[in-house]
């Protein structure tokens, strides 16, 4: 079951909401409104690539510890 974030048109209040089937009607918490407008919601995740230092520089892939001072 997925969570969805949503705005309230009616006052503008933004909740998320765990959505058990498609044809589910959120209702604002704040006023009870059924005129909510799902968002589109970023989500972060964790996965291979290069760092980047925060100094500038080139980014290191080979790095295990995110010191980069022993990559340049």
């Amino acid at each position: 079951m997925p969570i969805y974030e949503y705005e309230c048109r009616h006052c503008g209040n933004k909740f998320e909401l765990l959505v058990r089937t498609q044809d589910e009607r959120p209702r604002c918490e704040s006023c009870g409104s059924q005129e909510a407008e799902k968002l589109f919601s970023a989500f972060g995740f964790s996965g291979g690539g290069s760092f980047t230092s925060s100094a500038g520089g080139k980014g290191c892939s080979s790095c295990s510890t995110h010191n980069c001072s022993s990559c340049h």
